[in-house]
């Protein structure tokens, strides 16, 4: 590694460790040097001159924190002795218009082999969906996924239960709770039934827990949300369970399919239990007309589409004090080579975009754009003071151990994913995506609500950031992790699918690993590479009702 430190812009005074720098350490930048009165961890920060209460602390270029008290030259910056501290911000502008973007005619004439739509769409995989409209058809649907997943050839879940039998078979022998803890289990992989409708990339179901009860506005919420996954182009048709008296009508999910597509031409099975009666009468329509409609979904194939047709959700979750220093600006670099390129990316988590409000409402195309973002981001941050919480409070406990000790912190980090583009369109939970560029989509920062709600706005892969590691997944969108450092991608390959820890070496650009980790988009799209999240079975979906959830 050539360098120990970091700093990232000309005006920060908070310095980044790139490694573990002992107490007393004699470290150099740019012809400053510094000898640390204490020790400072990987990924940290210490302070590039003496602070006194009240100083600014900035990152990025930007104002991240202040000093509560005296912190020396070279002293550790943490949550003792720095608070939460955000500049305010205007949007008195004439809108962006004028962007250069990366050379992309190394990609120009590039294309993936996707699912064409009747909609223009193109996805990147072919799902079956078997949806409940109110959490009372979440055992219908355990029943149809125990009925077709198997013997259709879908099964992806590790099985652990050869360790089980391992385990009675050493207690009915005698052996004693010594034995047992020390004993070698050896794992037997499951065996799987062929794929019946090799066209077909599985059967995916989306159980929740709304529907019904609360507000009526959550089923409205719930209702676009599902919407949005029936009309993706990952999607080839789906089966949808109602009982029937619920708030999540099926008229209501019907006008939220309309707004998304007037010409809706997917086949969609709809059965309401109260007017079929018995479970034996509904599962047995469920699953013969579930299996016809798959048989209709194995006729399609993949066949080249540009990358214009691409749609890339940026996410992270776990983030270290790495992740706005490779993992981040490399997704940065990869959007605006896909807006480059005619494509789209959806940039969410609006309490991790606190304290860089000014720079997105700049980069608006217009004054109209800007407003709805400053609105959504304002009432948001009302909402949580309101039930005790606030934007500030928004990083993780392991966030705070690995370097991101306030969310102006971890905001401007998190939003380097966005790149330099500018901001086309601004929606709010659960609006669908409809032009290229980036779009900013109002989300919490919870990993799973997030993920769920970009691929409900229309992103037919997510790339997912972490500097911790999670293996949080979606049911029709794959998603690929991307590691910060390492040191992760080593210690969790399973669930890893790249890394950028070369940037922290010194080894490749921020450019380089974008260009590579395109490359591998482009696979992904294309079948032909299976992330981790998609290998594992990991379908996480978690509708995100409009409380308070950071």
């Amino acid at each position: 590694m050539s360098q120990t430190i970091l700093q990232i812009h000309p005006a920060d005074n908070a310095i980044v460790a790139l490694v573990d720098l002992p107490k007393g350490s004699l470290v150099h930048w740019e012809g400053l040097a510094w000898t640390l009165p204490e020790d400072i961890p990987a990924k940290h920060k210490f302070a590039a001159a003496p602070l006194e209460p009240g100083d600014a602390i900035r990152m990025y270029g930007v104002l991240v924190g202040k000093a509560q008290h005296r912190i020396p030259a070279g002293g550790l910056l943490h949550t003792a002795n720095v608070q939460q501290a955000t500049h305010g911000y205007t949007i008195q502008h004439q809108g962006k218009t004028a962007w250069t973007p990366p050379d992309v005619s190394a990609w120009q004439g590039r294309h993936f082999y996707g699912y064409h739509r009747a909609d223009g769409s193109v996805g990147t995989a072919n799902y079956w969906l078997v949806i409940p409209l109110v959490f009372c058809e979440n055992r219908n649907v355990e029943v149809l996924r125990e009925s077709l997943v198997y013997d259709l050839g879908y099964d992806k879940k590790r099985t652990y239960r050869a360790q089980t039998q391992q385990l009675v078979q050493l207690y009915r022998s005698g052996k004693g709770v010594a034995d047992i803890l020390e004993a070698d289990l050896m794992q037997a992989p499951a065996a799987a039934a062929q794929r019946l409708f090799p066209n077909v990339d599985g059967v995916k179901f989306l159980t929740h827990e709304g529907g019904c009860g609360g507000i009526r506005q959550d089923a409205q919420a719930l209702c676009g949300l599902l919407a949005g996954y029936l009309t993706h182009p990952n999607v080839a048709g789906a089966t949808v369970l109602s009982l029937g008296c619920q708030n999540a009508q099926v008229s209501m999910l019907q006008e939220e399919i309309g707004r998304r597509d007037p010409n809706f031409q997917k086949p969609l099975i709809i059965l309401e239990q109260q007017k079929i009666g018995t479970e034996t009468e509904m599962m047995a329509r469920a699953l013969k007309q579930t299996f016809a409609g798959l048989i209709e979904a194995n006729r399609l194939e993949r066949r080249p589409a540009p990358l214009s047709k691409l749609c890339i959700g940026l996410e992270c979750g776990g983030s270290d004090g790495f992740s706005g220093i490779s993992a981040n600006p490399v997704l940065g670099h990869l959007s605006d080579l896909l807006v480059g390129l005619g494509g789209a990316v959806i940039l969410s988590e609006f309490p991790e975009l606190c304290g860089v409000e000014q720079e997105l409402c700049d980069r608006c195309i217009d004054a109209p754009t800007a407003e709805r973002f400053s609105a959504l981001m304002t009432i948001y941050n009302q909402r949580a003071r309101a039930a005790g919480s606030g934007f500030d409070m928004n990083p993780s406990p392991g966030n705070i151990r690995d370097g991101l000790i306030t969310d102006a912190i971890k905001s401007a980090g998190a939003a380097k994913k966005g790149g330099t583009s500018p901001v086309v369109a601004v929606l709010d939970y659960p609006e669908k995506v409809k032009n290229s560029g980036l779009h900013l989509l109002c989300t919490p920062g919870n990993d799973v609500e997030s993920t769920t709600a970009e691929v409900g706005s229309g992103a037919t892969l997510v790339l997912f950031t972490t500097g911790l590691g999670t293996p949080t997944g979606n049911p029709v969108a794959p998603v690929v992790k991307v590691a910060s450092n390492t040191a992760l991608a080593q210690r969790m390959p399973d669930i890893i699918d790249f890394d950028t820890g070369s940037i922290i070496r010194g080894e490749e650009t921020i450019e380089q690993a974008a260009g590579r980790l395109l490359e591998y988009v482009i696979q992904v799209a294309s079948g032909t590479a299976e992330v981790a999240a998609v290998r594992l079975g990991q379908d996480d979906f978690i509708p995100w009702k409009r409380g308070v959830s950071l």
